[in-house]
């Protein structure tokens, strides 16, 4: 009886340092950045240490670069061509629903000055800003109030996002209780929070968020426009 030949094991597909990337946005994505430790992430990718260790070499090395993913990401869907203030907005609020999705980005960017995400950023808005005619000794001012608002804002809100989902909180009933405790404030020192309660308990956050890129960029416009 003939026996039959078995069959070699398939090799697997070696380990790129894309492929590690993106199980570390997965991570980050579920367990937040503590989650994320090379202990974690050798066991969601089924491999050895030393074979992440070939491609990043530290934490905040695979932080940055899971900070780029999520930027270019973004700047491909968000930068389309339009008219410079058009492709501002949408870029600005492609980063704010970013970080929404990704709370843990937030954070990593306000720790990542200088470094290839937040150039990306500056260089995706400074471009932008030259082409709206901003003068060049203006220019790092404007790109840096830019800056300063979608890291600032977008990162608070995300941040506000991901403690209400951990602490079960529901966001009508957190403004509810905020909007009622605003409209009995002593009206002779706090006239306009009382004026605003009503309007606070139904706000919402992402077109609040556009509504001061609005401002920014129509202000940059008036200013330097044509």
């Amino acid at each position: 009886m003939v026996k039959k030949q078995q069959r070699a094991p398939r090799r697997k597909e070696s380990l790129s340092r894309d492929r590690i990337i993106e199980a570390a946005i997965e991570l980050l994505d579920s367990n937040g950045e503590g989650g994320l430790t090379f202990r974690a992430l050798s066991e969601h990718l089924a491999t050895g240490a030393g074979t992440i260790y070939w491609h990043i070499a530290n934490k905040s090395d695979l932080l940055i670069a899971a900070c780029d993913t999520i930027i270019v990401k973004t700047a491909v869907s968000s930068v389309v061509g339009a008219a410079p203030g058009t492709t501002i907005r949408a870029f600005a609020l492609g980063l704010f629903d970013a970080m929404e999705a990704h709370p843990w980005v937030g954070s990593a960017l306000s720790r990542a000055s200088g470094q290839l995400p937040i150039v990306r950023i500056v260089e995706c808005i400074g471009q932008q800003i030259q082409a709206l005619g901003v003068p060049s000794d203006a220019q790092w001012a404007v790109v840096s109030a830019l800056l300063s608002y979608i890291l600032g804002v977008g990162g608070q809100n995300a941040a506000n996002s991901q403690f209400a989902r951990e602490q079960g909180l529901d966001r009508a009933n957190v403004l509810g209780e905020l909007s009622g405790a605003w409209a009995d404030l002593d009206p002779s020192e706090f006239s306009f929070a009382r004026g605003i309660a009503s309007s606070f308990r139904e706000h919402d956050d992402r077109e609040d968020f556009l509504a001061g890129i609005d401002l920014i960029v129509s202000g940059i416009e008036l200013r330097w426009g044509d």
